[in-house]
C-alpha cells in the first residue's frame, strides 16, 4: 500500500519535472509511511526524490520511525536534536529542481533551505499529494463507511438526549462519551449544537444555552476512526417547529437531495454547487446559503477540494466529500443537512444512513 503510493507521487513529479517534494504536512507523512506524530514547531517532513531515494527527517524526541518492509530501503532517517544544523542535510540531499513544497509547511524552514540552496527554484508542490489523497482507495473507503456508521449512530443516540433540555455544552460533554463508548478516536473536529437562534451562525461555538420550544437544533459533528474522520449534520426540532421553520427545513433537505443526485463521475464540482443552490434561490432563500455545498474529507475533517461555484475541477470514481446546503435566518433559526458521499462508476454512495425526515423531539 504505501509503496504504491510513494510510486503514485514520483511518477507524477518526474511528469512534472519536479526532482524533490517536501512533504510536511503530519497527516501526509502517515499517508506515506504509517508513521503518527505530532512535531509542534520541530522539522519534521519526507524529502521525497524522484530517484527514489528519499529522506525521512524526524527529531531525537520522537520514537524511531519503524516503517513498512515495502519502502524501507527507500528512506534514509535523518534523526536529529533540538539545535543541529539538520537543514544542511536535507539541502545536500536536493537535486537540480524544480523543488515541490507543501502549501502549509512553515516559511521559517522555507526560508532556511532557500538560503542555502539559493540556485534552485521552489514551486508550491501541494497538489502531488492532494490530488493522490483525494482518491481514496477500496480499503479507505471500507473504513469511512466504518467511522460514518458509527457517527450515524452517535446521532441517535444524542438526538435521544435532547429531550432532556440540556445545555449546549453540556450536549456536546456527552457526546464526547458516546463516541468514546463506541470506540471512535475522538471528535474528529470541535461539535456543533446550536439551539434556535444560535443556528443561524454555520460556525456558532457551543455555549450554556438550553433549548426553547419551537427551537430548530442544528447537530453537526464527527469522528476519528481507524484514523479517518466522519462528518454529519443534523437539524432536529425541539418541540412543535413554526411553518417557516418546517419551510425552510424541506427547502435544505430538497437541496441536499439534488446535489446528491447529481454526483457521478465526471461532474463539475460547481454543477453540484449549483443543484443545491438553484433550489434554495427558487425557494426564495438565496442570500441565506452563505457558504459552500461541501468540502473534500479523509484522513482530515477538511481536506484539499471542495464542493463550490468557483471549483471546476470533475468528480472521479473514489472522491469523498460532504453535500451540506444550509439557510441562516439571522436571528431566528438555521437549517443545515449534511452528508458524506463517495463517487462511485454509477454515481455515488451516501455514506450517512441518519433520517433527513424532520424529526420533532418533545420535552
Amino acid at each position: 500500500m504505501y509503496q504504491q503510493r510513494l510510486q503514485k507521487l514520483v511518477a507524477k513529479m518526474k511528469q512534472d519535472d519536479i526532482t524533490n517534494h517536501i512533504v510536511s504536512d503530519p497527516l501526509s507523512i502517515y499517508y506515506f509511511t504509517g508513521y503518527k506524530v505530532d512535531p509542534g514547531e520541530r522539522l519534521f517532513a519526507l524529502n521525497i526524490s524522484s530517484d527514489n531515494q528519499h529522506q525521512f527527517i524526524v527529531n531525537a524526541l520522537f520514537p524511531l520511525p519503524q516503517l513498512p518492509e515495502d519502502i524501507k530501503e527507500n528512506f534514509q532517517i535523518e534523526v536529529f536534536k533540538d539545535g543541529e544544523p539538520i537543514m544542511k542535510r536535507v539541502a545536500h540531499h536536493l537535486g537540480q529542481g524544480p523543488i515541490g513544497i507543501d502549501k502549509f509547511w512553515a516559511s521559517g524552514f522555507l526560508i532556511e533551505l532557500m538560503n542555502l540552496a539559493p540556485h534552485l527554484s521552489y514551486v508550491d508542490g501541494s497538489y502531488l499529494v492532494d490530488e493522490l489523497r483525494a482518491v481514496k482507495s477500496p480499503q479507505e473507503i471500507q473504513w469511512m463507511k466504518e467511522s460514518s456508521e458509527l457517527n450515524d449512530q452517535a446521532m441517535e443516540q444524542i438526538v435521544k438526549l435532547l429531550e432532556k433540555g440540556l445545555p449546549e455544552a453540556e450536549m456536546v460533554e456527552k457526546l464526547g462519551k458516546i463516541y468514546q463508548q463506541l470506540g471512535t478516536d475522538g471528535f474528529s473536529f470541535e461539535p456543533i449544537i446550536a439551539y434556535g437562534a444560535n443556528g443561524a451562525n454555520p460556525h456558532h461555538e457551543t455555549n450554556d444555552d438550553t433549548p426553547q420550544l419551537g427551537d430548530s437544533v442544528v447537530i453537526d459533528m464527527g469522528a476519528y476512526y481507524k484514523n479517518y474522520a466522519s462528518d454529519m449534520t443534523r437539524t432536529v426540532f425541539y418541540g412543535e417547529p413554526s411553518e417557516e421553520a418546517l419551510k425552510v427545513y424541506d427547502t435544505v433537505k430538497r437541496a441536499n437531495e439534488a446535489a446528491i443526485k447529481a454526483v457521478k463521475p465526471g461532474v463539475p464540482y460547481s454543477e453540484i454547487d449549483k443543484a443545491a443552490r438553484q433550489i434554495i434561490e427558487e425557494a426564495g432563500y438565496g442570500e441565506y446559503f452563505t457558504h459552500r455545498t461541501g468540502h473534500f474529507i479523509g484522513l482530515d475533517v477538511h481536506e484539499a477540494g471542495d464542493v463550490s461555484e468557483h471549483n471546476p475541477e470533475l468528480t472521479e470514481v473514489g472522491h469523498i466529500f460532504s453535500i451540506e446546503p444550509g439557510i441562516y435566518l439571522p436571528g431566528k433559526l438555521g437549517v443545515r443537512i449534511e452528508d458524506l458521499v463517495v463517487v462511485t462508476e454509477d454515481g455515488c454512495d451516501v455514506l450517512n444512513r441518519f433520517t433527513k425526515e424532520p424529526l420533532i423531539i418533545e420535552p
